[in-house]
């Protein structure tokens, strides 16, 4: 077990951005200013509604062409939600849950430098089992209450550091914001995790909130208050 690095000498987060299912224009909007900003480090496809649509999946590969070409041009790196396949035919990397195929099979299929995510709850168990199978990162959360996942039970702070004491890169999802990503400063996290902090604000809003963002992030190190 290593020791959790003191808030002096934390790496800084990157903040990883999941799109939303807004309509593709409306999306492609957000996320060019989004990117433009220089704050986003991965950005998830996650296309929910997308997908279960009359020829979703052909519909989910045209928007995930132009979201990854997008992404490109900002050069970020981009995972899909939950399909391997899709993933391996776009060179991106992917996010699984715990339904949604081996992480070994994916490594072998997207290589090594692609990113593999794992989702792990709040199961400390989950985390070393991702560790040991050879995913880039394990997702932890709900942090807090969210309306992605309403029905997500938040996780216990000593659940959370326990994770973060593996060897793997932690990331946390669920509720964050500007306003209470304090909570978390003194952790050592790879990756924090927001889809509606950014992607339910209107397009003019965004790059505001991207560089409150920036800020928070670049504050990480400093005494909190809490």
């Amino acid at each position: 077990m290593t020791e959790l690095l003191t808030p002096s000498n934390l790496p800084i987060p990157k903040l990883y951005l999941l799109t939303n299912d807004d309509e593709l224009p409306v999306l492609m909007a957000k996320l060019e200013t989004a990117l433009a900003t220089g704050v986003v480090h991965l950005l998830q496809i996650r296309r929910k509604q997308v997908l279960a649509s009359k020829d979703g999946a052909a519909k989910l590969y045209q928007e995930a062409l132009q979201i990854v070409a997008l992404a490109n041009k900002y050069k970020v790196a981009v995972v899909i939600n939950d399909d391997i396949a899709l993933a391996e035919k776009l060179s991106a990397g992917v996010h699984l849950g715990q339904s949604d195929g081996s992480v070994e099979k994916a490594r072998q299929r997207l290589g090594s430098k692609q990113v593999i995510g794992r989702t792990c709850h709040d199961d400390v168990d989950l985390v070393i089992k991702a560790n040991s199978e050879g995913a880039s990162y394990a997702a932890m959360g709900a942090i807090f209450s969210s309306t992605t996942k309403p029905n997500a039970e938040p996780i216990e702070r000593s659940k959370l550091i326990a994770g973060c004491e593996q060897e793997i890169d932690i990331c946390v999802i669920g509720g964050l914001t500007v306003e209470n990503i304090i909570q978390l400063q003194g952790l050592p996290i790879r990756y924090i995790a927001v889809v509606g902090d950014i992607m339910d604000l209107s397009v003019d809003k965004i790059a505001h909130r991207c560089q409150q963002w920036q800020q928070a992030l670049s504050a990480w190190n400093a005494p909190s208050s809490i």
